[in-house]
């Protein structure tokens, strides 16, 4: 079955949201360890700045990958 662009879309969002929180997590862990003093607020910040670029990057990804699925079905 074809994924849609929608589902596409969709799975892409959900990864960022995940990836998102998971990055949050993880710099206030890391950055203490490197002698990175951040508080919440720049931590959202910086977290933010990759979140467009990871959504284009997964929605672009699986939209090539199924069109090479698609193309090797037929």
């Amino acid at each position: 079955m074809k994924q849609t662009r929608i589902m596409s879309l969709i799975e892409a969002t959900a990864n960022v949201v995940v990836g998102y929180v998971l990055a949050i997590a993880t710099q206030i862990v890391v950055f203490p360890w490197f002698g990175i003093e951040t508080g919440l607020a720049e931590h959202l910040t910086i977290g933010l700045a990759f979140v467009g670029a990871s959504l284009v990057r997964g929605y672009a990804l699986r939209r090539l990958f199924e069109a090479i699925r698609m193309r090797n079905s037929e």
